[in-house]
């Protein structure tokens, strides 16, 4: 099944021995079917720094948010289709729609900026540590673009940027997200109306 992720969750026994507590696919998956081949799973979150470590229930089934909890971080992997199967059909409001699934339509900026490269073109105000895991996926940047392959890296910090699958296979990427706060003088520039 596509977005099935095998995950393995460890904890502590009554005497503080070290157990696996879990140990099958990511519960939650999220799918569109206005985004064929697109797959979100959530793989674990934190609700705050420094985190809670315990026995708590599995954080992860509440629903899906774009940006993690204040002063927290999210891991998920996201399989990205071909642009060419994705991108049909897709206008600004269906690209609201599909980032309303997550709760992340105000991180959207195409309708603030019409003439914007992407329609899933968003900035949140989080460090990603991206990496991907197969295929090859280009992160497009308000003038520029980078292609990442399998087994690149990157640290994205707050920019305005999308993502598009140029290639005929789908990509997997390796997604942690942290709050952040942005700098006074730049988050300036944002509320002045720059992408």
């Amino acid at each position: 099944m596509q977005g099935t992720i095998r995950r393995v969750v460890t904890g502590h026994d009554a005497d503080g021995r070290a157990i696996v507590i879990e140990d099958g696919p990511a519960p939650n998956v999220r799918h569109n079917p206005a985004r064929p081949g697109y797959y979100l799973t959530q793989l674990w979150i934190t609700p705050t720094s420094p985190a809670p470590i315990d026995n708590g229930p599995d954080p992860t089934l509440s629903p899906v948010a774009l940006q993690p909890p204040p002063l927290g971080s999210v891991i998920r992997v996201i399989e990205f289709p071909p642009a060419a199967l994705e991108l049909r059909n897709l206008d600004p409001d269906a690209a609201k729609a599909a980032f309303a699934l997550f709760g992340g339509q105000q991180a959207l900026t195409a309708q603030h900026a019409p003439n914007t490269r992407h329609p899933f073109m968003h900035r949140t105000e989080t460090i990603d540590y991206a990496v991907v895991l197969t295929g090859e996926i280009t992160m497009l940047l308000d003038e520029s673009e980078v292609t990442l392959k399998a087994g690149d890296m990157l640290v994205q910090r707050g920019t305005h940027h999308a993502w598009t699958n140029r290639s005929d296979a789908p990509c997997k990427v390796l997604f942690v997200l942290i709050d952040g706060q942005f700098e006074p003088a730049l988050a300036e520039k944002f509320q002045d109306g720059h992408a």
